[in-house]
Parts: structure tokens; C-alpha cells; sequence
């Protein structure tokens, strides 16, 4: 069970002290922002996007990912096993449930979305980076193994992978750059569990080769979403690109997404910033060794922080527009999932052992080497 407030702990007080960034946050603020993301967390572990909002399996993930480096384990784990409950028959999860106070979550968008569904392969090596806790690891594998199949079931022979299914079984005809880039880091991270288990699965080692290898060298494959500031950054922060190649790819857009003491903008085309783009992006930085700028993107924002609860608004629109609608806040939400991508770069910067290893990527196994045709992947 997790209703209630949180109680006070010397865990919760010591990742506060390492969380906490000079010109960003306190330590009392950042304790403020765990109990908001706790606050949301219903009995049943779901952590919904707020109060009577709803729930996708990917934002919730990241919200538990917050809850571990903040040193609520606990919170965490309950967040796990509620996936674990709401798992398809097929290994997916439904793209949004509802949030419901009896804690009965009935799907209100019933697409398969390979990208939700990959994830839970990082959430899980996150919680037992940080907390070594072997039981969880067992008990959450036939999940992910489940999840894993599901996702790769749906991949291309070029190593993309199409980025959903809906209930009657039909598939997507295209596959998304920042999707695909997100299940890159889950498949290296699901392959480290399968390690770790011992269950070797040299077929995702080949999709894995597979995907990175498409991500990196076959943009041809993606469709093309190139004013979305996601598509410009993730395959950065899902370690698929790392070295010159990453900061090359930062560098090119930065003006594009990158507005001057406000944070990056959602899309290229429209006056509106918000904060987890800004605050993954700031990850992404981290990855690379430009901490400095990751710094940066965090303190300018800060403009979306309610002080009151500690909880960050999704957005902000800082231009008016062509119908004289003045800048404001938009939409009137606060969300679970913007507290948590700042707590895990804040986490990133700190040096927390779990999120580097996740987001840093050393260590993670990269797949097969591949040799690829025009359409075809094929193991070296």
C-alpha cells in the first residue's frame, strides 16, 4: 500500500542532499517535489499524470525511476508490481488508463504502443541498480521477457520498429525516431537482465545490433517528425548516439529548440516551452559531458515550478499568438512525469550510481554487430 503522506527517512533525506543543485533546487525543495510525485501515487502503486488525469505505462515508469533515486524504494516497488498486474496476455500495456480512485484502471486508449511497452525493461534495471534487490529482478522478468517479445514482434528487417498495435492486431505502417530510440536503451537494458537471470537471448542481441545500427546510420527509416525537439535529442539519450556523432546532432537544431533562459521548445514552430523536453534534454547534455548547459536548461526551468506543492507545469507559451492570445501557462496541468525527468537529471548530475548507468550507457550491452542492405539487417 502506498496512500498517505510520505514519512520523513534518512533515505529520503540523504538523496534530498544529493539531489539538490546550487541555483536549481534545495534540498528542502527537492524533498518538496518527491512528496508531490508521491502524493499522486494511488494505493494500488499506479502513479497517474495527475488527479483524475490518466496513466501511461511509460510516465509512470519514469515517475517510479524518480521515486528510487529519491530513496523511496518502496513507492517504487509498488509501481512495479502494478505493471506487472496490468500487463496484456500479448506482453503490452494499453497506452493510457484511467484514474480511477477505487484503483480499478479501465483503459481509455487501447493502442499497444511498442515504446510504452519496451520501457519497463529500464525501470526495472534502474530499481535494481539501486537497491540490488535480486527477488525483483527474478520476479520481474518474465514481464520484461514478455514486454521484450511483444516489441520486437513488431520490428522491420532494417531494424526499425513500427511504434504500435491496436486490439484487433493491426500494426502501424511507420516507425518513430524517438520511439525507436527509447526501446534501444530498453533492449540494452533488457539484455543486462537477461544476463544478470541467466537467459541468454541472442535474438534481441540481434535486434538490438539491428535497431542501433538504423538509428545511427538510416534516418530513411523513421518518418519524419524533424520539428519535434524529441526527435532532435533522444537519439542521444537513449545512447544511441554518443561522440562526435551526439554532439554534432546537438549542435545542428540547438538554436531551432533552444529559447534563452525559458528552456526548449516542444516543437520548432510553435512559442511554447516546456519542462520535460528541457529536462530530458538537459540529460542528454549530461550524457555527453556538457553538464554545464544541462545546468543551465534546469535552472531557466524553473519558471514552471509551483512552490506550493513542488510540482512542475507541463508548459508555457511565451509569445502571443496571431489572435492576440497573451503567453501563459499551457496547458493547466501538472504533471508526474516533468517532476520526475527533473529529479533523474538532477540525479544525472549528481552522479547517482543507477541513472548513470542507465543514461550513461557504459557498461550496457550493445547487440550484434550488424552489416545492412537497403532494407535488410543481417548479423556479421
Amino acid at each position: 500500500m502506498t496512500d498517505g503522506p510520505v514519512t520523513e527517512s534518512g533515505e529520503l533525506a540523504a538523496a534530498a542532499e544529493l539531489l539538490a543543485c546550487e541555483g536549481v533546487l534545495s534540498a528542502e525543495q527537492v524533498r518538496t517535489t518527491v512528496e508531490g510525485i508521491a502524493a499522486l501515487q494511488r494505493p494500488d502503486g499506479a502513479i497517474p499524470w495527475f488527479h483524475g488525469g490518466h496513466l501511461d505505462p511509460w510516465d509512470h515508469i519514469e515517475a517510479a525511476m524518480a521515486l528510487d533515486v529519491a530513496g523511496l524504494p518502496e513507492r517504487a516497488l509498488a509501481a512495479y508490481r502494478w505493471l506487472a498486474a496490468s500487463q496484456n496476455a500479448d506482453g503490452s500495456w494499453y497506452a493510457a488508463y484511467a484514474d480511477a480512485p477505487d484503483g480499478v484502471s479501465e483503459p481509455t486508449n487501447r493502442l499497444c504502443e511498442t515504446n510504452f511497452s519496451a520501457y519497463l525493461a529500464v525501470g526495472v534495471w534502474h530499481h535494481w541498480l539501486a537497491t540490488g534487490d535480486e527477488d525483483f529482478l527474478a520476479r520481474m522478468w518474465p514481464p520484461v521477457r514478455r514486454a521484450m517479445d511483444f516489441v520486437l514482434s513488431l520490428q522491420s528487417p532494417g531494424g526499425e520498429i513500427v511504434w504500435c498495435r491496436d486490439d484487433q492486431g493491426r500494426e502501424a505502417d511507420e516507425a518513430l525516431l524517438t520511439g525507436c530510440s527509447s526501446m534501444y536503451q530498453a533492449l540494452r537494458c533488457a539484455l543486462a537482465i537477461a544476463e544478470r537471470v541467466g537467459s541468454g537471448r541472442p535474438d534481441w542481441e540481434l535486434a538490438c545490433g539491428r535497431l542501433g545500427h538504423a538509428l545511427a546510420a538510416h534516418p530513411e527509416r523513421f518518418a519524419d517528425k524533424g520539428t519535434y525537439s524529441m526527435d532532435w535529442y533522444y537519439p542521444v539519450l537513449g545512447t544511441a548516439l554518443r561522440g562526435m556523432a551526439a554532439e554534432r546532432r546537438i549542435a545542428a537544431d540547438w538554436d531551432a529548440f533552444v529559447v534563452p533562459g525559458l528552456g526548449a521548445r516542444c516543437v520548432s514552430t510553435n512559442p511554447w516551452v516546456t519542462g520535460g523536453e528541457t529536462c530530458e534534454l538537459a540529460l542528454a547534455l549530461w550524457a555527453i559531458g556538457d553538464a554545464e548547459r544541462a545546468r543551465m536548461l534546469l535552472r531557466d526551468i524553473q519558471h514552471l515550478r509551483d512552490d506550493a506543492d513542488g510540482m512542475y507545469w507541463t508548459g508555457r507559451v511565451y509569445e502571443a499568438d496571431d489572435e492576440g492570445h497573451r503567453p501563459a501557462i499551457w496547458p493547466r496541468e501538472k504533471t508526474a512525469w516533468t517532476a520526475g525527468a527533473l529529479l533523474l537529471a538532477l540525479a544525472a548530475l549528481a552522479e547517482e550510481k543507477a541513472t548513470v548507468a542507465v543514461f550513461g550507457g557504459d557498461g550496457l550491452p550493445e547487440g550484434m554487430l550488424v552489416a545492412c542492405s537497403v532494407a535488410e539487417c543481417v548479423a556479421v
